[in-house]
């Protein structure tokens, strides 16, 4: 790779410089920060384009790329330290637990390409999906419904509904059941 000749290309960031530069100033402070409760990040987010279903739970040390790209439908939980890397859409179904530490990524590097191109692809979480602490999502994953992605563990295919994934990259080890 040559990274002297790389360029983003077509990548559009989807809004303005300044309001991108705005909302990292905001994120810093008031987002990102310790500052106990949800109301306050949701109200922000949600200002800066992100749509969020009604009793969402948001906790502190949440990063998100650009709000604007993000969905989040009801009472899904976000915990401390998820990290959003939306370059691309990220949806988040309802009754969702993101975890501590979760990273979702929907941008990567053609490597094969001396010019290190940027790919983009959406991240779709089905409704009743819980990624568990540390874990990690690559570009254009789909979690089924109710699919479980365990500690630590690395989704880079589809993530099959009703079912418990582990492993880097994770695989579907058992049925997930409910009661």
């Amino acid at each position: 790779m040559r990274l002297d000749r790389f360029a983003n290309g077509d990548f559009e960031r989807g809004r303005p410089w300044w309001t991108e530069a705005l909302w990292l100033i905001v994120q810093a402070l008031l987002v990102e920060s310790w500052l106990p409760g949800s109301a306050h990040r949701i109200k922000l987010l949600r200002l800066f384009g992100a749509q969020i279903g009604q009793g969402v739970a948001i906790k502190p040390h949440v990063r998100i790329k650009f709000p604007w790209r993000l969905e989040v439908g009801d009472y899904s939980w976000l915990g401390e330290g998820v990290w959003i890397d939306n370059l691309a859409t990220v949806t988040i179904g309802s009754h969702c637990c993101l975890s501590q530490g979760v990273y979702l990524c929907t941008g990567n590097h053609n490597w094969s390409a001396e010019t290190f191109d940027l790919i983009t692809h959406p991240i779709v979480l089905e409704d009743q999906v819980w990624l568990c602490a540390r874990s990690s999502v690559g570009p254009g994953v789909r979690a089924g419904q109710g699919a479980v992605l365990t500690l630590g563990s690395v989704a880079q295919t589809e993530l099959s509904a009703w079912r418990i994934h582990s492993g880097n990259p994770a695989v579907a080890i058992n049925d997930r059941r409910t009661k």
